[in-house]
């Protein structure tokens, strides 16, 4: 079968591939529709933190926002999952220890994460196979496009919801990216007035195209309260910035990473009772964000810029933008038919 390697830093190639055959509790699923994001380009740049703890080597078999339909089962995995439409976790926990056992298979120190670290080959191919317990099925209402777009959208779902915000009350989300924008659609379902800080100009035109209340630059954020912010960027002064500028009592969300370390002042944490939430990955908020989707609370189609095909990712992953593509910040493959 065809899947996407990168096979040293700065170069990935669509290769011929052995299928993948599903031992038992797992399935394989013939991927329809998949998604790359910030941790591929890392990952293909050889900038991702977890080649330094190897946790990850080349050659990588990438992808983890995925959907797809369930074409074989192994051992123990129930029949009826056959012809299911699909989406499923990244975070593939041990299953035997403590965080797993308490439902945080997501933080597991032994887990798995499929299509970044080693163990796990990634969905930016013909087939995929995954543990069973790891899927999602999708409703006939959350079309393909969607259902490649739950997992980015779970962490936008978590950090929301971490954010605490009732109907009326103003969220300030940092950084313009995929989760970043996301966040303010779900931030909008709730009710909350959004705006969202940004840098450069076609990102922000795009977020002002999609509806936000306010769209900003550091420059020209107003001096409003903000009942919670979320930081959804790279930039390693941001999360100091999303403390300082949150309304006391109130939350900070963290969802970003940099690529360097970020510092905070606690003693601000502290003398402003100022509750902060870290959020890793989506893993909690699938099942939510699928929900919503369904209902027509959040659509995240418009941030998809342009549908390729994998011999197309290469490019991408190099920084190219094909001519044609929209002002989303989103690129999917199709991949079965």
């Amino acid at each position: 079968m065809k899947a996407l390697v990168i096979t040293a830093p700065g170069h990935a190639e669509v290769q011929d591939v052995e299928p993948p055959v599903a031992a038992p509790g797992d399935v394989v699923v013939d991927v329809k529709r998949a998604g790359i994001c910030g941790t591929d380009m890392e990952l293909f740049t050889g900038d991702m933190a977890y080649y330094e703890t190897r946790h990850t080597t080349f050659p990588v078999r990438i992808g983890h926002e995925w959907m797809g339909v369930v074409s074989a089962v192994g051992d123990g995995v129930d029949a009826s999952w056959l012809g299911t439409r699909v989406t499923g976790d990244t975070m593939l926990g041990c299953g035997q220890c403590r965080r797993c056992a308490q439902g945080l298979q997501h933080v597991c120190e032994r887990r798995d994460e499929l299509g970044i670290r080693d163990g796990r080959p990634g969905a930016l191919a013909e087939q995929v196979a995954v543990p069973v317990a790891s899927l999602h099925r999708l409703p006939d209402t959350v079309d393909d496009e969607m259902g490649a777009m739950v997992e980015p959208g779970g962490n936008a779902f978590r950090s929301v919801e971490a954010a605490a915000l009732k109907p009326g009350e103003r969220c300030l989300v940092l950084g313009p990216g995929t989760v970043g924008l996301l966040c303010g659609l779900f931030a909008k379902a709730a009710g909350a007035e959004v705006h969202l800080l940004g840098r450069s100009e076609r990102s922000l035109e795009f977020a002002r195209a999609i509806g936000f209340d306010g769209v900003w630059t550091e420059q020209t954020l107003p001096d409003l309260p903000w009942d919670a912010v979320i930081e959804a960027s790279n930039a390693p002064h941001l999360p100091a910035k999303a403390l300082h500028l949150v309304e006391p009592g109130r939350r900070v969300v963290y969802v970003g990473l940099a690529g360097t370390p970020s510092l905070i002042d606690t003693r601000e944490l502290a003398l402003k009772d100022v509750t902060a939430v870290g959020v890793l990955s989506a893993s909690p908020g699938l099942a939510g964000t699928v929900e919503s989707y369904a209902a027509g609370a959040v659509d995240p189609r418009p941030l998809v810029a342009a549908t390729l095909t994998l011999e197309d990712l290469p490019a991408i992953l190099a920084g190219e933008r094909p001519a044609g593509s929209g002002a989303g910040p989103k690129f999917h493959v199709t991949i079965g038919g």
